[in-house]
């Protein structure tokens, strides 16, 4: 893996940056013990109670536990940054294609889709115009949240709003139900600064408390946001500040899977009754946490771009409340 600078596009999103991929001595070993780097296509189930991973080529076992015949999935895509422009990968549209492709060659259809925020990379309207034509090809609805990079319009997401806030609260926050699951669209964008964690915010905080009155302690619960609601590299914001107020109110589930972009790579880790997981963009990668000076697009071979891009398929387990996710790069 090689990288080359790139100079930064906007002085208060330092994910612009393009740094080198030199690692450096960090004393995080045990942090990545406990989670779960996927490499090219994990599946992940509960097996007697117990998360397990698949190889997604190991067809025999993860059709042992069901997550090949599920009656219910869904597709995460995240991070398409339209309008993107630098040599970490100068044609996202290409790529965001690759994935619709993918998504579309699937041999059953999706239920919905999910899209985990930074659709566009500087919220121009000529970029979510671009966008919008080229997700009317995907085969389901598709279900937004915003990321940073489509809040930089003066309106701090108006454009985003307009587009996709019919029917959402707030800075567009909103839930959904789904063959007995139920959805939650968080939004932890709008604080976003360099070098600092995101956050919901109270008025936020409270709508999900009110939100989850009314959700039976055995119905699975899908969180989708664009920052991760737990905090994986704090040096580079990657986290939520007042996500441990959140999880809190989740606990009580016997189901709950956290579905985050904005790092553009797999981490997963699985915690009593939550899995979290980040996916990888359709854009371009990022360094690991620590692993460079800051975060930012990475360059590598192009040859080897599309292993660094992907989508995550998300299906139900038969005879279960459990969720089992399906990272597929775009080789």
């Amino acid at each position: 893996m090689s990288s080359k600078s790139i100079p930064p596009q906007h002085p208060t999103h330092p994910d612009l940056d393009d740094p080198t991929s030199a690692p450096r001595d960090i004393s995080r070993r045990r942090f990545l013990e406990c989670s779960a780097w996927a490499g090219t296509g994990v599946v992940w189930a509960m097996v007697s109670g117990v998360p397990q991973a698949f190889a997604m080529d190991d067809a025999a076992q993860v059709k042992a536990v069901g997550a090949l015949n599920s009656p219910f999935h869904f597709v995460q895509i995240s991070d398409s940054h339209i309008g993107f422009t630098k040599e970490a990968n100068p044609e996202p549209i290409k790529t965001l294609q690759l994935a619709i492709d993918q998504i579309n060659a699937f041999p059953l259809k999706p239920s919905l889709i999910l899209h985990t925020g930074d659709i566009t990379h500087l919220s121009k309207a000529e970029e979510f115009d671009t966008a919008a034509q080229i997700f009317s090809g995907l085969p389901a609805t598709v279900h937004y949240v915003p990321g940073e990079h489509d809040t930089l319009d003066e309106g701090g997401g108006k454009l985003f709003l307009e587009r996709y806030g019919k029917g959402t609260l707030g800075a567009g926050w909103y839930s959904f139900d789904d063959h007995g699951v139920h959805f939650i669209a968080l939004v932890n964008v709008l604080s976003f600064k360099q070098g600092q964690m995101s956050s919901l915010g109270e008025e936020q905080l409270k709508w999900l408390a009110d939100d989850l009155k009314a959700v039976s302690a055995s119905t699975p619960i899908v969180v989708f946001a664009h920052i991760p609601l737990w905090t994986i590299y704090e040096p580079w914001g990657w986290g939520t500040a007042d996500g441990h107020l959140a999880l809190a109110l989740l606990r009580k589930y016997g189901s709950v899977t956290i579905l985050n972009g904005h790092i553009h790579q797999v981490i997963q880790k699985v915690e009593g009754n939550m899995t979290f997981h980040t996916a990888r963009g359709t854009a371009y990668p990022q360094p690991a946490p620590g692993a460079a000076p800051s975060p930012g697009p990475m360059k590598v071979p192009s040859d080897q771009l599309r292993s660094y891009l992907g989508i995550t398929d998300v299906k139900t387990v038969q005879g279960s409340h459990t969720l089992a996710l399906v990272n597929t790069t775009l080789v």
